[in-house]
């Protein structure tokens, strides 16, 4: 009968591809750690005040861009407003000017040291915060649950374009919930109020070198509508910009260069010897095979188009291979484990899994419903976030933490599952003494490569569930209220160490399952044999014809002669 190659490569084979692949596992973690930068990083730019020449309502749309740093040190279309008086209903110290005359205006990215930086498209995502400074006074309280109204444009620009010719990306009237608090020592005018940050917009890919943007806070005078009464004095805007670093993209996507191609490839030749077989692929040999396309998925290296192809949907198309990665792999390791622990479920089916897969299913396909909820119509509309109201946010919370809960379950799940296959493969171990020398080392050997490669399984789940987990709460963590924020500590390293350790643990699947070429005296030939050996390959055999068996391994068997035992 012919075995896989984890079962008859030789020890001496196996410890030399076993230390190659511990050796790219280690260089993973030592080019995120020691090459690649942080994965992420802020910049916080402080609003500046425009003044307009006349005042524009709610209903109108201003054409103009008020651009805070123009050609030198010149602005265009901003006179600058620093002075904001306190005693006086009116914004500043002129009496004639209100709220409507005003525009804060930001201008990405900022100087540094006398320097006129710009964007790179290497740093793939662009997500703006916005933090209010907003005074307590006692002529102008804030409401007790009051709602910001504003309208916002999103302009950008290249190097090579004109300092004043902007393009409008998107404009839109937002409204954001205002969650602000303040000690009763505090109570005086003057001091500032302690706001949760707003998120202003989101964009999968940042395909230009300059951004600016104008917010305008109106408000209805003629007394129609309740436009921004109750939040306050607005004194200053804080935006925060969180983008990806261009030199982690790099990492990332030669991490990606790299793994693809050997990942296509051995999936090439573990198809080929599987079609080599007089038998049809079973049910783990598919699951391999489905992993291993979900993972070159995954490893397309599409992020070189970004490079001259503004693809805003770059964000979601990441997520949405993402996701279908997770599916494929979680759905692997329970039928991997179900295969070696059933006993007499009908095996080679799906359908004996219909529990466990539609789970995973539904977790999948609420995680996509929420990006699309999300990312989906930011396409259309980039200042549009789930979490701008009171209830979205604790909806997005709770259903980052549910996300959590279950990933932990499952892994906890998992390790239940190998407990099982381990225990069912230890009361198989017992009958080994009984048998001949050979044939007893020769399932000791496979047992314990097969407890190896079990554990490599749950540190690999382990890993993955954490990697997901600080994945949902880093993203989260600028959204939420400050009062349950979480801190989050990651670095490169456990990025790039966690993706190469999918890539390599799914290396060595395909590699230690594929058919061996080696073949063994099938069970008709075996009659010569010791009168163990041929009651033992009676109950290893599943199917009637023993030419053509149906097991992925001879462990599979052992596994069910034990449960059937």
């Amino acid at each position: 009968m012919a075995g896989t190659i984890l079962e008859n490569l030789s020890g001496r084979k196996l410890a030399y591809l076993v230390s190659g692949l511990l050796v790219c596992q280690v260089v993973c973690f030592l080019v995120g750690g020691l090459i690649a930068p942080a994965p992420s990083n802020v910049e916080t730019i402080l609003a500046t005040k425009c003044q307009m020449d006349r005042p524009i309502g709610i209903d109108e749309f201003d054409e103009l861009w008020h651009i805070p740093r123009g050609k030198g040190k010149s602005s265009i279309n901003c006179k600058v407003v620093n002075d904001i008086n306190l005693d006086s209903p009116d914004v500043i110290n002129d009496p004639n000017i209100t709220p409507n005359h005003l525009t804060f205006a930001f201008q990405a990215p900022l100087p540094k040291d006398g320097m006129i930086l710009d964007y790179s498209r290497w740093m793939g995502t662009l997500n703006a915060i916005l933090q209010l400074d907003i005074l307590f006074m006692k002529q102008n309280p804030m409401a007790k649950k009051p709602v910001i109204t504003f309208e916002v444009k999103l302009g950008s620009r290249n190097k090579w374009d004109p300092y004043d010719k902007w393009t409008l990306v998107a404009n839109s009237t937002e409204t954001r919930d205002l969650n602000c608090v303040i000690d009763e020592d505090k109570k005086i005018d003057g001091y500032h109020y302690d706001c949760d940050v707003l998120p202003l917009f989101e964009l999968g890919s940042v395909h230009y070198d300059y951004y600016l943007i104008n917010i305008r806070v109106p408000i209805d005078f003629t007394g129609k509508t309740p436009l921004n009464e109750g939040i306050g004095r607005i004194d200053d805007m804080w935006l925060v910009l969180i983008h990806q670093n261009g030199g982690f993209t790099k990492v990332w996507v030669s991490l990606k260069t790299v793994f693809f191609p050997v990942v296509v490839l051995t999936l090439i030749w573990y198809w080929k010897r599987i079609n080599l077989l007089c038998r049809a692929p079973i049910l783990v040999e598919k699951m391999l095979l489905g992993l291993g396309i979900a993972l070159s998925v995954l490893n397309c290296p599409l992020e070189y188009l970004t490079l001259w192809i503004d693809m805003p949907f770059m964000i979601l198309l990441s997520d949405i291979r993402q996701g279908v990665f997770y599916a494929s792999l979680l759905s692997f390791w329970l039928i991997f484990c179900g295969e070696h622990l059933m006993d007499e479920v009908e095996r080679n089916r799906l359908r004996s899994y219909w529990h466990y897969l539609t789970t995973v299913a539904l977790g999948c396909f609420c995680l996509f419903i929420f990006d699309m909820c999300e990312r989906g119509v930011q396409l259309k509309n980039p200042f549009f976030s789930i979490w701008t109201s009171t209830i979205g946010s604790k909806l997005s919370l709770g259903f980052i933490v549910l996300a959590g809960i279950s990933a932990c379950t499952y892994f906890l799940f998992l390790c239940y599952l190998v407990f099982k296959v381990f225990r069912n493969i230890g009361f198989k171990r017992n009958t080994l003494p009984s048998m001949s020398s050979a044939r007893r080392m020769y399932y000791e050997g496979i047992i314990y490569r097969f407890k190896f490669l079990m554990m490599a399984t749950v540190i690999c789940a382990a890993l993955t569930v954490i990697s997901f987990i600080i994945g949902q709460v880093s993203e989260g963590q600028w959204k939420w209220d400050k009062d349950i924020q979480l801190q989050v500590e990651y670095t490169s390293a456990f990025y790039t160490g966690v993706y190469g350790m999918w890539n390599l643990y799914t290396i060595a699947l395909l590699a230690l399952y594929a058919p061996s070429h080696k073949y063994y005296p099938a069970q008709s030939d075996a009659i010569s044999s010791t009168q163990e050996e041929i009651e033992f390959s009676r109950l290893t055999t599943s199917e009637p014809s023993p030419s053509e068996p149906t097991e992925i391994s001879s462990l599979t068997g052992l596994a069910k002669k034990a449960a059937f035992d």
